[in-house]
């Protein structure tokens, strides 16, 4: 590259313009107002202020009946009438006619055992019974045929007609006639005796519903050898376990020191684990006239006022005894808020409401006062949290640090 080319490239500084410094001023200004807007939004919004530490509570559902609730206990569902369905006899199951969750009736067959034998037996039997019935009609008719001839013979002994002898064999057959029906009359009985028998054996591999009930379980099936005697081996003790459902009672366990709160035919309030949104009326049934050592506790048998299909046996449940009955407008859950987290703003009832780490100033509409809850109409919704005793230093917006406990 020569000299020239190297004096091409030289900048020629006469041909730049430099910027006005006035320029500059203004865009160094317009940052720092911008900046100055920015800090103080931030600032309006406590960007820049500490977090106040705040106590929160969670709206919830409050049942009026909790106000006059005396006790509360646990327990669990059980059926007070149930039954494990065998047979007096061993066979063999051929026929299952029900599962779990069939709803059965009283005397309904639920299964039948193998029982051609025990059949057979019972028609012979009946036969038996048909035979002795036909000797007995033989010998009566005989001994209405002994009956004629004796009286006969004795009216014409008395006249001279006949011989001594004619009338002693009158007799004779007479007496004779007389033990035949009474034999026949006796073996009547007896075959028809063992016909009930026969009868009684072929109904026990017929298995029954004792009640009305819903099976729980089933616990064989067919081809299983069923016995009484349910240790002998490969057999089962019993077909299917049924209970009573209308029979639903919660058996509770009641501490000794608790037992003068309690009585008979008291209301109480029951409360399902499977069932959390809904209440069931109950009363006091039984107090099991005994305690349990080892727990210094009493059973309580509270019983189900109001029937309902998804109550199951064995589902554990909360027990509330209460002081009175409750009303038809308590039975409904209500929203319930602690009136500590209430604030007085603009002749309005507020409360701050926790979103996020900040709390938003929200007017409430409240209802009926519940000890030191207030029931909440609109502004709130159950698993909403507010803050509780709020400081001074609240305002809306602030932002909040939760306390741990």
């Amino acid at each position: 590259m020569g000299n020239e080319d190297l004096l091409k490239l030289k900048i020629d500084k006469s041909k730049v313009v430099s910027r006005p410094r006035k320029r500059k001023k203004i865009i160094y200004a317009t940052a720092a107002v911008i900046l100055i807007i920015l800090l103080a939004s931030l600032s309006a919004r406590g960007v820049f202020t500490p977090s106040v530490q705040v106590q929160v509570a969670t709206i919830a559902q409050f049942y009026p009946s909790q106000a006059f609730t005396v006790l509360n206990t646990s327990g669990y569902v059980v059926a007070q009438r149930k039954s494990a369905l065998a047979s007096k006899v061993t066979g063999r199951l051929i026929w299952l006619g029900v599962e779990e969750g069939s709803m059965i009736k009283k005397d309904q067959v639920v299964a039948r055992l193998e029982n051609q034998d025990v059949s057979a037996a019972k028609d012979q039997a009946a036969a038996n019974v048909n035979v002795a019935r036909f000797n007995l009609d033989q010998a009566r008719a005989e001994l209405r045929d002994a009956t004629l001839s004796f009286n006969r013979n004795k009216e014409l002994l008395g006249r001279g007609v006949v011989a001594q002898q004619a009338y002693d064999d009158a007799v004779a057959r007479y007496d004779k006639a007389v033990a035949a029906v009474a034999g026949a009359e006796a073996a009547l009985k007896a075959n028809t005796a063992a016909l009930e028998g026969a009868a009684a054996l072929l109904e026990y591999t017929l298995i029954r519903a004792p009640f009305d009930a819903v099976v729980l379980t089933k616990d064989a099936d067919v081809g299983d050898i069923v016995t009484p005697l349910g240790a002998a081996a490969n057999a089962k003790a019993s077909v299917v376990s049924i209970a009573d459902m209308s029979s639903l009672e919660v058996e509770a366990d009641v501490s000794e020191s608790n037992l003068s709160q309690v009585r008979l035919d008291q209301p109480c309030e029951i409360q399902l684990d499977a069932l959390p949104d809904q209440r069931f009326r109950g009363e006091i049934h039984m107090i099991v006239p005994t305690a349990d050592r080892s727990k210094a506790t009493v059973m309580v048998k509270v019983r189900f006022i109001d029937k309902n299909s998804r109550i199951l046996p064995e589902m554990s449940a909360k027990v509330a005894f209460l002081s009175r009955l409750v009303k038809a407008e308590e039975e409904k859950p209500r929203t319930a808020l602690n009136q500590t987290a209430l604030i007085n703003r603009k002749d309005r009832k507020t409360v701050f409401l926790v979103k996020g780490n900040r709390v938003v100033v929200t007017p409430v509409t409240l209802g009926r006062p519940m000890g030191d809850m207030v029931e909440a109409l609109e502004g709130v919704k159950v698993g909403d949290k507010v803050v509780l005793n709020p400081s001074n230093k609240l305002r809306d917006g602030s932002k909040i640090k939760i306390e741990e406990k």
